[in-house]
């Protein structure tokens, strides 16, 4: 019998760590798959309209698989709702990384998170959890998650162009996400186009920051002010 080579692992296939990192693994696989498969669902029927018979078949699963990983519908509803908001809030940054100025950079927000019905998705699942719960906390780590990510990616970018911020990086992410919300749930209701949505975010929000330009300029204008002599001393 040939020898084992040193490069091989030590570790035995039927070993209870490697089974279980395996199950561990599968688990995190499925759990992923149902929550494709159900997203697009969830968006186009509603919560009522998609049934976990169909979630279970879009996902190539059982529909035990669904109660198994996620006990009931409306706890898969807010994980998906959840999920896209966060997707949306990357997507989001990446797409503002190209601004050069404040307003550049504010438009690529409203636009890309207007174009998008992840926040009016997200709004079913705070609707959902007034009546369950035990689903808030879910919903409150995402909140969390978008406002501490959204105040990191607005940091950075304030450092990287050296521009002056009107508000705290925490203070714009939360009034940002905010404003959102409230504009996309409004607009969906008159029925209102991305582009109309995107417009009126835009004049809510108002400036955010002042770029180095900006910025200057407006310390000469002050120094000017304060050096010009006023009526009395002259």
């Amino acid at each position: 019998m040939a020898e084992k080579s040193v490069h091989e692992p030590f570790e035995a296939a039927g070993d209870p760590k490697h089974a279980a990192r395996a199950t561990r693994s599968a688990g995190r696989k499925m759990r992923s798959l149902l929550l494709d498969a159900a997203s697009p669902l969830f968006r186009e029927r509603g919560l009522s309209g998609a049934s976990i018979t169909d979630i279970a078949a879009a996902a190539n699963a059982f529909p035990s698989q669904i109660t198994y990983y996620f006990r009931t519908k409306e706890a898969l509803f807010v994980e998906c709702a959840c999920r896209d908001l966060l997707y949306l809030a990357r997507a989001t940054e990446q797409a503002a990384l190209k601004a050069h100025t404040p307003r550049e950079y504010t438009h690529a927000l409203a636009e890309t998170v207007t174009a998008s019905d992840s926040v009016a998705f997200f709004a079913e699942a705070l609707t959902l959890t007034r009546r369950r719960q035990d689903l808030a906390p879910l919903v409150e780590r995402t909140i969390e998650r978008l406002h501490t990510e959204g105040a990191r990616a607005y940091a950075s970018q304030v450092a990287r162009h050296g521009w002056r911020s009107l508000r705290a990086p925490d203070e714009s992410s939360r009034r940002f996400w905010a404003v959102a919300i409230g504009v996309i749930l409004e607009g969906y209701a008159m029925g209102r186009s991305p582009d109309e949505l995107c417009a009126e975010m835009l004049r809510v929000l108002g400036e955010q920051a002042k770029s180095t330009g900006e910025a200057a300029r407006l310390r000469l204008v002050d120094d000017r002010d304060a050096s010009t002599p006023s009526d009395e001393e002259s």
